[in-house]
């Protein structure tokens, strides 16, 4: 499903209207600077944003910002000359234009201009932090610390917080092409912490995505919220320390995504394929997972946290399939890496704002359902792991080597599931557990939508989703002697 509502423009702006300069002399300026260029662009945004922390049973901070600017690229080869300022006038894209032409005065190209059309839109153009009152947002935080302080002395602290963002984006393009998209942001976390017998374990839970905060918490589910992040220190405060060594690993659905994010995604962007830095840079069309495993990157999911209407290059998203059947079939490109690759952008140009670079990333990653069931998996393992929920970790993002701290799981032991365990990091590569993955699950769920992926200095929202799988052989670390 998706929202129909035309985003591309032709000769209007919303960012020249308290400016020196109209929209038409703007377009003007990229033009001439971008005509011996192959590409380039100007990026316009103006982002809202707050944060409300309610910590130790009160509010404990509360912002808001305001920012708009613009960045001016262009491109000749594979050199990128850039500037970028907060002030939007004549004089500013003038000197910037001045700048970007003295950097590549000595090379020329032939501007690409295909920029397919669309009116596809994948969220509604809403403001969140205003559409839901800064008291009632107080307040709903101080009902979620009664709710979960309610649940007796063993809750010793209550963490709660709204984060919410409103972007709007024009990319102005050599050819007087427009084009608008205006994203909505929100997140909302709990965290609490628990103390028994002198032991205090944290449970974390958190819900988002681009639609408004009463779209995740009317009707009192901001309790179930609540609820799940307290069941997770609840199982943890019974938790004994996990056991180590290679055994078979199964994975649930949704939120364990991020492993093959971080182990595997990275490795599937076209930088790193171009330069020949990735694991995977030679092995296009080559078996580089088990046969039945399909992971794709879509940009196209209805108000997820990873879906962009267009990319920070103007290209509409789409849903990319990366591996089919364990076959390597795309990388994931902005228009720099593809034009030097000899192939097309992928939709996956993203920036973090008008201050950064484009660069390939990442959207919607997600390995598709396959037919076994859960119960399946577990009863064939006589001894492993149940990892449920993922942490903190260490990823290299070339080679795909990973160490991941495991916030929830569990012992498997004769194909039950046993006791909760604490300490379990997962060790290893990604491109050698792709290739150990034995069974892939009928149970794909997404994440909650809280995800954030940094690369290059640079954090963007991102989404996740997998159904459960068996991995046949891993590497455990644990703490039980």
């Amino acid at each position: 499903m998706c929202i129909r509502d035309s985003y591309y423009i032709l000769g209007m702006s919303n960012f020249f209207k308290n400016s020196d300069i109209e929209a038409s002399q703007a377009e003007a300026i990229v033009s001439e600077t971008l005509k011996n260029c192959d590409d380039g662009e100007l990026y316009l945004e103006n982002h809202k944003s707050e944060s409300i922390v309610l910590d130790d049973n009160k509010i404990k901070s509360s912002t808001y910002n305001s920012d708009q600017g613009y960045g001016f690229r262009a491109v000749t080869g594979e050199v990128v000359a850039y500037s970028h300022s907060n002030d939007i006038s004549k004089e500013s894209l003038k000197k910037s234009s001045d700048n970007l032409k003295d950097t590549l005065k000595s090379k020329k190209g032939t501007y690409h201009h295909e920029i397919p059309k669309t009116n596809s839109k994948y969220y509604e153009n809403i403001n969140p932090i205003e559409n839901k009152t800064f008291n009632s947002k107080i307040d709903l935080l101080n009902n979620v610390n009664n709710y979960l302080r309610s649940k007796g002395s063993i809750v010793n602290q209550v963490t709660a917080n709204f984060l919410g963002e409103h972007k709007s984006v024009e990319i102005i393009r050599s050819d007087n092409q427009v084009l608008k998209d205006d994203r909505p942001l929100v997140r909302f976390n709990v965290s609490v912490v628990l103390e028994k017998d002198g032991k205090k374990e944290t449970g974390v839970y958190g819900v988002g995505g681009r639609q408004t905060y009463d779209d995740y918490l009317k009707d009192g589910s901001w309790k179930n919220i609540c609820d799940e992040a307290f069941r997770i220190a609840n199982v943890n405060l019974d938790s004994r320390p996990a056991p180590a060594g290679e055994m078979k690993v199964v994975l649930g659905p949704g939120w364990p995504a991020i492993l093959i994010h971080e182990a595997i995604g990275h490795g599937l962007e076209g930088d790193f394929n171009r330069k020949k830095t990735s694991a995977f840079h030679n092995l296009m069309g080559q078996q580089v997972a088990s046969e039945g495993v399909t992971i794709v990157d879509d940009g196209t999911l209805h108000q997820r946290r990873g879906s962009l209407t267009i990319d920070d290059e103007g290209t509409p998203t789409e849903n990319t399939v990366l591996i089919e059947n364990g076959i390597l079939k795309n990388y994931m490109q902005d228009r720099l890496n593809a034009r030097l690759m000899g192939t097309k952008s992928t939709g996956s140009g993203r920036r973090e704002s008008y201050k950064h670079v484009v660069l390939p990333r990442m959207r919607n990653t997600m390995m598709l359902s396959g037919k076994y069931s859960q119960d399946e998996m577990i009863s064939s393992v006589d001894k492993g792991i149940f990892a449920v929920s993922f942490g903190g970790g260490q990823v290299d993002i070339t080679s795909g080597k990973f160490v991941f701290n495991c916030t929830e799981a569990y012992e498997i032991t004769n194909g039950k599931i046993g006791s909760p365990i604490k300490g379990a990091t997962l060790i290893g590569d990604g491109p050698s557990i792709l290739k150990e993955v034995s069974l892939v699950g009928n149970d794909m769920k997404l994440d909650p939508g809280i995800g954030t992926c940094g690369k290059a200095g640079q954090g963007v929202p991102v989404g996740v989703a997998q159904p459960s799988i068996l991995i046949n052989k891993m590497t455990v670390g644990g703490t039980k002697l």
